[in-house]
């Protein structure tokens, strides 16, 4: 096992190469472990280089609607009026504490997203 910090570009893409060539490796064994330890190396490289902020709050409601089926009389009946409702989605209202926590309760999106400026 030869493993080092993930410095620069080329450190990161040797260890992909590397990992995917452990990528099989049982758990528990030296090859697991060190499968294992680059890909928190990996990890760890990708956050700092590679961030993916926050969706927007009102394009994530928007995602999560259409994947539950929802329509604005839905959106509408978790926030308050179909007229809120409307106003929310076209970002001509913000959102207020009481709307993140129902949106969070039923929509199930995290309450970083919702308290996001938009």
């Amino acid at each position: 096992m030869n493993i080092k910090p993930i410095k620069t570009e080329n450190d990161y893409n040797q260890a992909i190469e590397k990992l995917e060539t452990l990528f099989d490796a049982k758990i528990g064994t030296a090859k697991g472990d060190e499968l294992e330890l680059l890909g928190i190396l990996i990890d760890q490289y990708e956050n700092e280089h590679f961030p993916i902020d926050l969706p927007d709050p009102i394009e994530a409601i928007k995602f999560r609607m259409e994947q539950m089926g929802y329509s604005q009389s839905d959106l509408a009946s978790i926030i308050g009026l179909k007229s809120r409702a409307s106003e929310i989605l076209s970002k001509k209202r913000k959102l207020t504490l009481t709307m993140i926590r129902q949106l969070h309760e039923k929509l199930n999106i995290p309450t970083d997203v919702l308290l996001q400026v938009y």
